[in-house]
């Protein structure tokens, strides 16, 4: 096998640095190993691999050599691979007699050996269990869950689909490693995101809107989550749709709609302590929209606007010293002029960040993804949604 068949395209740095142990147990779902293992190395992961016998009637540990880049551990050797510390231990699948070898202690394979050094050290334990809608409806099964998430590990289930219970696709499986991972990195905040476009209603079927397809939204609040904070997503209408399942989403697309569910977010006992505003907010709603549906057919139709409540506005004086960004967009203006209106909203509400559009250059294939504007450095050019990403991290974490 050539070096060359081994590569694959870092995604992120969300892994970057950490041991990564991933242990595949004998369900039909192992046939997916490869796939899980690229995806942990797009991601940064240094993957070691231990399989068990049954596994290994499954899936060639010659594939897995091929996805990992090294040799997986398939039987006991003098060297006690299994012992060497890692930063996090995925098993996936996980089987039920994997399950509970583990919550009994039983040391009969090096994948258990490797499972019980993990605990002892309190290292990162996530299982993703693959099994028979009977095994999973088993009272023991939960038993067996319940005993080791009381023990600190994570248990990740996939869809119900053709009497069984699959486990979740690789990109799925990495991001929740990742959030579980990075979770214990200090700086993790409770991070609101505000992404898609409001609408008003004109009539019963009939509606005012504005231009946002929410992509950029999700590939903050995707890295976010990875990164491991705790991300609350409040979207409006969206014609894109994020790369993973996220486990907070409000739906909310009328702007003062919106505004009341960031409103109770800040009111929340938990308040959030970071905020991105990425909507595209309605400056103006219709101010009497009919109840019915209004006839077609006239000439002309007038519309009453009124300007909508600004949520900068109204949430400035509830977020003390959270983490703010915003978002800038403007058309037709040079790049000074674009920098004065973000460095102005910046001072008007005392934000961390503004990333400043140019309409032409949103909706255009220029290379260029805008300006971040800050209040402690130079404008800087923001070339990619994944550079955003990343800036906006960074600005969070302070």
């Amino acid at each position: 096998m050539s070096s060359g068949d081994r590569t694959v395209e870092r995604r992120s740095e969300s892994l970057s640095g950490y041991k990564v142990l991933l242990g595949i147990c004998g369900g039909i779902a192992a046939v997916d190993s490869v796939r899980l293992l690229r995806e942990l190395r797009r991601h940064g992961a240094d993957a070691t691999v231990i399989m068990s016998y049954s596994a290994q009637r499954v899936i060639s540990p010659l594939a897995v050599e091929w996805a990992a880049g090294v040799k997986p551990v398939t039987e006991w050797g003098a060297e006690m691979a299994q012992l060497e510390p890692h930063d996090a231990v995925l098993v996936a699948p996980a089987t039920r007699r994997c399950l509970a070898a583990h919550v009994h202690g039983v040391l009969d394979t090096p994948l258990q050996m490797a499972l019980s050094a993990a605990r002892g050290r309190r290292d990162p334990i996530m299982f993703v269990p693959s099994m028979h809608d009977d095994l999973f409806d088993d009272p023991v099964t939960d038993d067996l869950c319940q005993a080791v998430v009381a023990e600190g590990a994570s248990v990740v289930w996939g869809k119900r689909e053709e009497g069984r219970y699959k486990t979740p696709d690789a990109v799925q499986i990495v991001a929740d490693l990742c959030h579980l991972v990075n979770s214990r990195r200090p700086e993790r905040r409770r991070v609101v995101v505000t992404l898609g476009r409001n609408r008003s209603r004109v009539d019963a079927v009939r509606w005012i809107t504005n231009s946002s397809t929410g992509r950029t939204g999700w590939v903050i609040a995707e890295h976010l989550y990875r990164m491991g904070h705790t991300v609350d997503i409040v979207s409006g209408e969206v014609t894109s749709q994020p790369a993973i399942v996220l486990p907070s989403i409000i739906n909310a697309d009328d702007p003062e709609d919106m505004l009341g569910a960031l409103l109770n977010l800040a009111a929340s006992d938990n308040a959030p302590t970071a905020w991105v505003h990425a909507a595209a907010v309605l400056d103006y709603v219709v101010a009497e929209p009919e109840s019915t549906k209004v006839a077609s057919g006239a000439e002309q139709w007038g519309l009453g606007l009124v300007r909508s409540t600004k949520h900068l506005d109204a949430l400035t004086p509830l977020c003390g010293d959270c983490c703010r960004i915003a978002f800038k967009l403007e058309s037709g203006v040079s790049d000074d002029q674009l920098i004065e209106s973000a460095r102005s909203l910046l001072q008007k509400h005392d934000l961390d960040g503004v990333v400043a559009n140019h309409l032409e250059e949103v909706s255009g294939n220029t290379g260029r993804r805008g300006l971040w504007v800050s209040q402690d450095s130079e404008p800087k050019l923001i070339s990619s949604l994944d550079e955003l990403a990343e800036l906006i991290e960074a600005a969070i974490c302070g």
